[in-house]
C-alpha cells in the first residue's frame, strides 16, 4: 500500500477579477502540476478530458462567486462528472458532515483519505473517504490504467537514463 499522490496541490491566493471561471484554467493546471485534484490522474498523453470544477457547487454558491480561484479545482472529466452537485450540507461553508461530502483537494487531509495499492488502485481509508470514492467513481479502471501508464513512463525514462551513460564497448 502506498501514498496515494506524491504532493498536495497548493492553490496561489489569486484574486484577479476575472469574468468567466475558465480564464483560470492555465493556473489551475500549474497549481494542480496537470494532475487531477480528487483523483490524482496526470493529464500528459492526453488519454482524459481535463475541466474546471467548482469544489462547493455553484447550485450552493451564496458568498462565494462562481469566478472565485479558492473554489475551483483542476479535475478529469469523470470526476468532475460523477461529482456534479452532490453537496450533502447544501450549506456554502460546510464541506462534509456525518461523513459525507468533501475536503479540498489542496488541504492535506484529503490526502489522509485515500492510498495507493501496489497495482495502482486507488483505496478509500476513511468513512468519509468511501463516501467520496464511491461518489466519484474512484473504482473506475481508468484511475489504475492511468497510474500504471504514468509507472511504466518513468521506468522507460530511468532506462534511458542508465543506457546514455552506459559505455559503448560493443
Amino acid at each position: 500500500m502506498g501514498l496515494f499522490r506524491s504532493f498536495t496541490p497548493v492553490r496561489r491566493p489569486i484574486t484577479k477579477a476575472v469574468s468567466h471561471y475558465r480564464e483560470h484554467r492555465e493556473d489551475l493546471m500549474t497549481d494542480y502540476q496537470n494532475r487531477c485534484g480528487y483523483c490524482d490522474d496526470i493529464n500528459i498523453w492526453r488519454t482524459v478530458w481535463f475541466e474546471i470544477d467548482h469544489l462547493v457547487p455553484q447550485k450552493y454558491l451564496v458568498t462565494i462567486k462562481d469566478t472565485d480561484y479558492s473554489n475551483l479545482v483542476y479535475a478529469c472529466r469523470s470526476c468532475n462528472n460523477a461529482k456534479r452537485a452532490n453537496w450533502p450540507t447544501q450549506k456554502e461553508n460546510i464541506h462534509n458532515e456525518n461523513d459525507e461530502g468533501f475536503i479540498d483537494p489542496c488541504n492535506e487531509d484529503y490526502n489522509k483519505q485515500f492510498s495507493r495499492q501496489d497495482n495502482g488502485r486507488i483505496k478509500a481509508e476513511s468513512n468519509l473517504g468511501e463516501w467520496m470514492y464511491n461518489k466519484m467513481k474512484l473504482y473506475k479502471p481508468q484511475h489504475e490504467i492511468i497510474w500504471n501508464i504514468e509507472q511504466l513512463d518513468i521506468l522507460i525514462g530511468e532506462c534511458e537514463a542508465f543506457l546514455a551513460i552506459m559505455p559503448n564497448d560493443h
